[in-house]
């Protein structure tokens, strides 16, 4: 560790020593003239008639508009081929820092952007300190792993931050880098809660900023301190209405607190927009992320027919239609759509008799495996469910000695939920609900997949389904704290609740599932019976 320390050390100080050169021309750029992505001040000693341009790079470079950022700040490369902040605007689009890692094509490419920036050597201490601070990331990629080069990256932007306290921009990327840094999931969300207080100093100040709204959702984004980001989430699209990323984010929070219209109507809006720009740019990614969201809201409102609808289209998609990068993501979204239909819908045979697509990655086939496993245990088919079991332990090892193998640590709760069930299904309660138990406080701290079924909430299932009512209510009622409004988290804690002959607080949950669901036409039999308890229970 300490040598790794030491090889970055020398190699900042190497770069310190670049040979002075830089000038500028004349630029041109051509957009839409109504575009709003929010207002960055980003000064540089480039030509000033890129300064607009770059300042634009940014601002989509704040709403994850990668490929649109890269061609931005290429262009004012070409206007001004000694703009050596161009060249770092480039390589930062190359780093993903809160979706995927770069691959080895772009860290050589990111390297070489660097070596160009630092070369030019800019005059400004604070220009040099950002391209440097990227450096690092970039450093011996071929020897050091993707999170020691993050950490390191982290701890240079919290450099640039100290030393530029005036300029905000540092601020703001030194935010984000600690937001991709660090441990996966860390229960004490040491990161997340840096990363806010810094950008909770700036909100109000520039209440116009992309970067600050987007990043405070982003640190957020757990059941801890979502609530806190709803602001921001209300605000954020407004600030950049032409970046379809930045239409759909707020649902990231809207889903966290169970506001599912409000959920709905963002992606629907994030797709429209997605679709207004895609003649110019591929955005067929933010439409399955937001598509995504959309089945899984839907599905809480009972609104089964819009969220098969939503599957279908995902499923129409062909992975060509995607950026390379995004392939494996369309697969994975395309196999769990199905599974998610099968098991909101509470369809246990349905989800059983899913089965991978041909050819499918490994990682992708997970997917089918995990949903059989929990509709075997629900139909105590223990054969099934070791036989799903057994699928999913072979394409774990498959994915773990696969070119994305970095995610198999994020699947160990996952993994744990596959052998709740299984051991559920051959009769070994005590285990399913220790291994549940286990999962559930692990996304109490951290968090779950925003679209993802709540390990607390199957607890709580379990737990019915054993005959215990009152440890399964306090189950729902836990996780109606951390996932509020599921549909089946309201409808199990009614189930639980009656069982337990408390009517009042039945009627309550059998209410607020009701209200929810208002305006659907929905054959869910749950809502039906919600209905009738409560006609019943207003007769009494």
């Amino acid at each position: 560790m300490k040598a790794t320390k030491f090889a970055l050390l020398a190699f900042i100080c190497t770069l310190l020593l670049a040979p002075e050169l830089l000038s500028a021309q004349e630029p041109q750029h051509h957009h839409d003239a109504d575009e709003k992505l929010g207002t960055v001040s980003f000064p540089t000693s480039c030509a000033p008639a890129v300064q607009s341009q770059f300042e634009r790079g940014v601002a989509l470079l704040y709403s994850f508009e990668y490929e649109v950022a890269d061609a931005q700040f290429e262009e004012v490369a070409d206007k001004d081929p000694r703009c050596a902040m161009a060249y770092w605007g480039q390589a930062m689009t190359l780093y993903h820092q809160l979706w995927s890692r770069p691959s080895k094509a772009d860290l050589a490419q990111g390297a070489e952007l660097l070596a160009k920036a630092r070369s030019l050597n800019p005059p400004t201490a604070r220009e040099r300190d950002y391209i440097l601070a990227l450096s690092v990331f970039y450093y011996d990629a071929d020897k050091l792993d993707h999170t020691k080069r993050a950490d390191a990256y982290a701890k240079a932007m919290q450099g640039v931050h100290e030393r530029n306290p005036d300029d905000h921009e540092a601020a703001v990327f030194y935010a984000l880098s600690l937001l991709a840094s660090g441990p996966d999931r860390d229960p004490n969300l040491t990161n997340a809660k840096a990363a806010v207080a810094i950008l909770n100093q700036l909100y109000d100040e520039q209440p116009n900023h992309p970067g600050i709204a987007h990043y405070i959702i982003h640190s957020c984004d757990n059941p801890a301190m979502a609530s806190l980001a709803l602001p921001a989430a209300r605000k954020y699209a407004g600030i950049a209405p032409s970046s379809p990323h930045a239409v759909h984010m707020p649902s990231h929070i809207f889903a966290r607190l169970g506001l599912w219209q409000d959920d709905i109507n963002s992606n629907l809006a994030a797709i429209r927009v997605a679709d207004s720009v895609a003649a110019r740019q591929n955005v067929t990614h933010h439409k399955v992320h937001s598509m995504d969201f959309l089945v899984y809201a839907y599905m809480q409102i009972g609104d089964d027919s819009s969220a098969k609808s939503t599957i279908e289209q995902i499923a129409a998609i062909r992975p060509e239609q995607m950026e390379p990068e995004f392939q494996n993501y369309l697969l994975v979204r395309q196999a769990e759509g199905p599974a998610k239909y099968a098991l909101e819908r509470r369809q246990w045979k349905e989800a059983l008799g899913l089965q991978p697509s041909a050819g499918a990655p490994s990682d992708v086939q997970l997917v089918t495996y995990a949903a059989r496993a929990v509709a075997a245990g629900h139909l105590h088919d223990s054969v099934a469910a070791q036989d799903a079991l057994k699928q999913y332990d072979e394409q774990l090892e498959a994915t773990r000695k696969g070119p994305r193998s970095y995610i198999v640590d994020g699947l160990k709760d996952e993994h744990q939920v596959v052998q709740a069930w299984a051991a559920y299904a051959a009769g070994n309660s005590d285990d399913a609900v220790r291994l549940l138990r286990a999962v559930a406080a692990d996304q109490d701290k951290a968090g779950k997949g925003e679209t993802e079924m709540p390990a607390r909430e199957m607890l709580a299932d379990m737990l019915l389904d054993l005959h215990r009512p009152q440890e399964a209510l306090t189950e729902y009622e836990i996780s109606m704290r951390t996932d509020p409004n599921r549909f089946n988290g309201l409808y199990g804690a009614a189930q639980a609740a009656t069982q337990l002959e408390l009517e009042a607080k039945a009627a309550a949950y059998y209410a607020q599932l009701l209200k929810n669901c208002e305006g659907i036409r929905s054959d869910r039999p749950e809502l039906a019976q919600a209905k009738t308890l409560l006609v019943s229970a207003t007769a009494k």
